[in-house]
């Protein structure tokens, strides 16, 4: 698989995909509404990206950019296949795989400075504090974390952080938290974790990591996110991964969809299972009414974005 992902006008979101399944979202873009996808590496990095847009008949216009939009740099093909093979080559990160086309560099206007945050007395703390809690949880995207950091001081008659300051702080924070990653070595407790519910998934139980804001909204909301043959469910919602994040251990909420005691508590002898297999350590008195904990837990979740 390579370490991308890649994102299409109609808003699907492709995660570590194979060269041919990369092929193929290249060769399926031209349709009104499908005529661009953007392919950025894992973990995302600032200003470092690879775009194509095409109309069906017409020339494939391929873009990258190089860390900065001093750096951005475009080539025309009358075809996919050039395509396929430089973005796969961008993909594999492979030495000259941009050669052997006609880049040329695009101007895109003057860098926009960006003035220095002016917040009171600990706002500065106060914000950063929330947007590494978030980024350590390790699901936010950049975006998200920019949305976040630029609405989370917002009162009704101030907002003391722009878009472009929102950007850069997470940048910042983001470059920070990619270097602290390159360290770690293996496979993470969270990557356990991923591994379990994808097993729970396989065997009818539908599993989602980091579901919903709370579990009010998790409880009526994982029905419709199951298949018509779905047994139950297991998930656990943001705030049990910031929790998990801050070294609290992870809360997992799950049962049956039929309602009753007995299933449940079937569903939770599988979740407990599915998490022991994976190496995961589990704290549960069998009971229906009480959740799932993981615990110890090292929560080290490699950014994706």
């Amino acid at each position: 698989m390579l370490e991308i992902v890649v994102k299409t006008e109609n808003w699907e979101r492709h995660v570590r995909v194979s060269a041919e399944e990369l092929a193929g979202l290249v060769r399926r873009i031209g349709e009104e509404g499908d005529r661009f996808l953007v392919v950025q590496r894992i973990p995302d990095l600032p200003d470092v990206f690879a775009q194509v847009w095409h109309k069906t008949g017409g020339d494939y216009t391929l873009e990258h950019r190089d860390g900065a939009a001093t750096r951005h740099f475009q080539v025309m093909t009358d075809g996919p296949e050039a395509v396929i093979a430089a973005m796969a080559g961008w993909a594999r990160q492979e030495a000259g795989w941009d050669t052997g086309l006609d880049w040329s560099l695009l101007d895109m206007g003057p860098a926009r400075e960006v003035p220095p945050l002016d917040l009171d007395g600990d706002e500065g703390e106060i914000l950063e504090k929330r947007v590494r809690e978030v980024l350590a949880g390790g699901y936010a995207s950049r975006a998200d974390l920019t949305e976040i950091a630029e609405h989370y001081l917002v009162t009704e008659d101030r907002r003391p952080v722009s878009r472009e300051q929102a950007e850069a702080l997470v940048d910042r924070l983001w470059l920070e938290r990619v270097a602290e990653q390159s360290d770690w070595q293996g496979e993470t407790d969270p990557e356990r974790l991923t591994r379990a519910f994808a097993a729970l998934q396989e065997a009818g139980i539908t599993a989602r990591e980091n579901f919903t804001c709370c579990r009010t909204c998790g409880q009526s909301e994982i029905g419709g996110e199951s298949e018509p043959d779905a047994r139950g469910f297991a998930y656990f919602h943001t705030q049990c991964t910031d929790s998990a994040a801050a070294g609290q251990g992870l809360m997992l909420l799950y049962g049956g969809f039929d309602g009753s005691p007995e299933t449940t508590t079937a569903i939770g002898h599988e979740v407990v299972a599915a998490l022991e297999a994976a190496g995961l350590p589990t704290a549960w008195d069998g009971t229906p009414d009480q959740a799932i904990t993981i615990t110890p837990l090292d929560w080290r979740r490699r950014l994706v974005g």
